[in-house]
C-alpha cells in the first residue's frame, strides 16, 4: 500500500522514488493524473539531474487534444515496495503518475484538501 495527500489545489500527490539504475534514487512529488497513459512524466530538469537515458521519441494528444512529441526516458522507481523500471516523459508540467504505472491498483481519494490518498494492488 502507498499513501499520499490531497494538496490546497485538490491534486492527489504520492511521493515516488525514481532514478538511474545502481544510482541512489530521488523522492519526487507526482500528481495521479488518470488522464495520462503513460507511467510518469518529469521536468527536464529533474530527468537531466538523474542522469537518467534517453530512450526514444514518443507521440503523445493533450488533454486539449493538440498532438506533441515527447522525449522518453528509462528509469527505475520503487513502485509498492517492489523495484521497476518504466518509461519517463520529458515534460515541463508537473510531474505526472499515469495510468499505466497504476495499473492492477485501487486508488481511494478523500477529495478535500490534507484528503488521504490510498493506492492498494488489486487481488
Amino acid at each position: 500500500m502507498m499513501q499520499g495527500f490531497v494538496n490546497s489545489q485538490y491534486e492527489a500527490i504520492i511521493k515516488i522514488a525514481v532514478g538511474h539504475t545502481n544510482r541512489e534514487l530521488q523522492m519526487v512529488d507526482a500528481i495521479i493524473d488518470t488522464g495520462f497513459t503513460g507511467f510518469l512524466s518529469l521536468p527536464i530538469s529533474i530527468i537531466n539531474g538523474l542522469q537518467l537515458p534517453w530512450y526514444f521519441r514518443d507521440f503523445g494528444t493533450l488533454g486539449d487534444g493538440s498532438e506533441v512529441i515527447f522525449d522518453m526516458y528509462r528509469a527505475v522507481v520503487i513502485w509498492d515496495g517492489q523495484t521497476k523500471v518504466i518509461d519517463v516523459a520529458a515534460s515541463e508540467a508537473e510531474p505526472l503518475v499515469g495510468m499505466s504505472l497504476l495499473y492492477g491498483f485501487k486508488i481511494e481519494i478523500e477529495a478535500i484538501e490534507r484528503g488521504q490518498v490510498i493506492i492498494e494492488a488489486l487481488q
